[in-house]
C-alpha cells in the first residue's frame, strides 16, 4: 500500500458491466493521485489479477460471474492483507453490507456515488481506513443500536446460531444464508438443525414464529 504523495494509488477495477467499467476507468484516470492498473469482469479473474498485480485498492462489485464479489474479496484479503477492497455495488441491504465486511472489505459505496466520494474512498481505503457511504453508514448505526434480543431470549444459542436464526426469521433460504455469512450450505443446515433442537421446534415455520415473537425479522422486506 502506498500513501506517498509522489506515488499514485494503484487500483484494480472489478465489474461485470463493460460500460460502467469503462466509465469508472475514465473518471479515475483523470485523477492525478490514482492509477488504474487493471480491470476484471469476472470474480475468478479478479482474484488472479489482484494477486498478480498487487494493487493498493480493488474496487469490487458484488454481483459477478465466476464467483461472487464477496468470495473474491475474502480470497484476496486472505492472500494479500495489505490490499484494500472497496465495494462499489447496487446492493443496499443488510446481508450484503455485513457479508462484505466479514469478508474483509474496508469500504462500501453504492453505485451512483459522486466522483469525489469515490476518489476519497479509494484514497482512504489505501491508507488503511474504513469508509462507508451515507446509506451504508445507516445500516451500521441500526445494527449497533439494535438490542441484542437473541442473546437474552435464546441463551442456549451460539453467536453464529443467533445470526442464522435472525436470517431465518427474515425469510432467508439456506442458500441465501450461506451466501450472506460466507459459509457452506452444509454448515448452514447444521446450524438450522441445532437451532430447531435447542428451541424445541419441529420446522422452519415454528422457528420463525418463535424468533419473530422475540422481535426478530420485523424489518424484513
Amino acid at each position: 500500500m502506498t500513501t506517498d504523495e509522489t506515488e499514485p494509488v494503484r487500483v484494480l477495477l472489478v465489474d461485470d458491466h463493460p460500460m460502467f467499467l469503462e466509465g469508472l476507468r475514465l473518471v479515475l484516470s483523470g485523477e492525478a493521485g490514482i492509477a488504474v492498473i487493471g480491470e476484471a469482469t469476472d470474480g475468478n479473474v479478479a482474484v488472479t489479477a489482484a494477486l498478480d498485480l498487487q494493487p493498493d485498492v480493488v474496487v469490487m462489485d458484488l454481483n459477478l460471474p465466476g464467483q461472487r464479489g464477496i468470495d473474491a474479496t475474502r480470497q484476496i484479503v486472505a492472500a494479500s492483507p495489505h490490499i484494500g477492497v472497496l465495494v462499489l455495488t447496487m446492493f443496499d441491504d443488510d446481508d450484503s453490507v455485513f457479508a462484505a465486511m466479514r469478508a474483509g472489505a474496508r469500504g462500501y459505496l453504492l453505485k451512483g456515488a459522486a466522483r469525489g466520494q469515490v476518489v476519497r474512498a479509494i484514497t482512504s481505503v489505501s491508507a488503511g481506513e474504513v469508509i462507508f457511504g451515507p446509506s451504508v453508514a445507516r445500516h451500521m448505526q441500526r445494527f449497533f443500536e439494535a438490542p441484542p434480543v437473541t442473546a437474552a431470549l435464546f441463551p442456549g444459542l451460539t453467536p453464529r446460531e443467533h445470526e442464522v436464526l435472525d436470517l431465518v426469521s427474515r425469510g432467508r433460504s439456506n442458500t441465501e444464508i450461506s451466501r450472506a455469512l460466507g459459509v457452506s450450505g452444509k454448515t448452514v443446515r447444521n446450524h438450522v438443525s441445532n437451532i430447531f433442537a435447542k428451541l424445541q421446534v419441529a420446522d422452519r415455520a415454528q422457528a420463525i414464529v418463535r424468533a419473530r415473537s422475540a422481535g426478530l425479522g420485523e424489518t424484513a422486506p
